[in-house]
């Protein structure tokens, strides 16, 4: 845990969140800043600062993260959605322990 982490914070309870999964490995809630009518995260309890810092070591987390989430997603009522991991400062990286944006319900980005 980095004592200076929101996310870490939030994984050891002392700031609430909505939170709508948590196991051994992670936790997923609500994000704070939704860019769409559902919009959570999937956070590893694991401190790890971005996708670029992930080892083969977090392989299996990176696939746990990924096939949780349209288990989540479909239970939060959505039948697609899209994912979004930022990564580095310049990738738009806000907080700087590893998560992945889940989000879907009505028009939020652009088709690519």
């Amino acid at each position: 845990m980095a004592e200076d982490c929101i996310f870490c914070k939030i994984i050891a309870g002392s700031i609430l969140t909505k939170k709508i999964y948590e196991d051994d490995d992670v936790v997923a809630f609500i994000d704070i800043k939704p860019i769409a009518p559902v919009h959570f995260m999937i956070v590893p309890k694991l401190h790890v600062g971005s996708l670029q810092d992930c080892q083969p070591a977090q392989q299996d987390l990176l696939g746990k993260i990924l096939l949780l989430a349209p288990k989540l997603a479909l239970e939060q009522g959505l039948k697609g959605f899209r994912t979004m991991i930022n990564t580095g400062a310049e990738g738009g990286q806000e907080v700087f322990h590893l998560h992945v944006h889940i989000f879907g319900g009505g028009e939020i980005l652009p088709k690519i």
